[in-house]
């Protein structure tokens, strides 16, 4: 039987009603692992791309969704091991710890996962974006006797698997809620009408409540002038 391939011009197009939604163990042991040792996929699913030839909206693909792509360490120097991740408007920024990914049954190291943040500009006074890349790579799992020594990297091709997507700050906290504009934060804060303190001579209208947002930079305004209004603080 022949394999689908489900990528076309570097993005991925599944049929309706299928997700693609492997977990951490899965991307390292059935693709990334596949991948290096050049043996068959699961399936034709992640495009092969270099993600810091392009600023992370112009990759292929959905930008509302999680993208996923095969991609070649590029190193930052001649004789270095540190990776070049400077695209066109910024840079990858590592943040934290890498964390190991280990299998399900068992406690076996089968590779690392680091996560980067995308900064605008040059370092090191870049713009901190919202965009988010997990990169995932291959390592040697310790035997039993070397649980306590440190993994060593195995010797193969450079090839790591990324995924990336934009991370979306939203909730509240404090009648407080936080809005996306354009890459940037904005909070808005809850206003509280209370209609029954209205003139008792206007019975064209019944008794209720209203919640509307008032926003830091104007103030909105009731489409009655008679209905005063109780603003919470901050």
């Amino acid at each position: 039987m022949e394999k689908l391939n489900f990528v076309k011009n570097g993005e991925l197009r599944l049929p309706p009603g299928f997700r693609f939604h492997p977990t951490d163990e899965e991307l390292v042991v059935q693709y990334l692992k596949r991948k290096v040792f050049s043996c068959p996929l699961p399936a034709s699913v992640i495009p092969e791309v270099d993600v810091c030839k392009s600023d992370p909206w112009d990759l292929p693909g959905d930008l509302e969704k999680e993208r996923y792509f095969f991609s070649t360490k590029e190193p930052k120097y001649p004789n270095g091991n540190r990776s070049n991740r400077a695209t066109n408007s910024g840079y990858w920024k590592a943040t934290g710890l890498d964390k190991q990914i280990l299998t399900s049954k068992g406690n076996q190291v089968v590779g690392m996962k680091k996560t980067l943040v995308f900064y605008r500009g040059k370092p090191p006074h870049g713009s901190r974006t919202d965009w988010i890349m997990h990169e995932y790579r291959l390592l040697n799992a310790p035997t039993s006797s070397q649980s306590q020594s440190p993994v060593v990297q195995v010797p193969m091709e450079n090839w790591v698997l990324c995924r990336i997507f934009l991370k979306r700050r939203s909730g509240s906290r404090n009648g407080e809620e936080k809005e996306m504009d354009n890459g940037k934060v904005r909070k808005s804060k809850m206003v509280f009408y209370n209609f029954m303190a209205q003139n008792k001579s206007d019975s064209s209208t019944s008794g209720g409540s209203g919640v509307t947002n008032e926003s830091d930079e104007h103030e909105e305004s009731s489409s009655s002038n008679t209905f005063p209004y109780i603003r919470r603080k901050p």
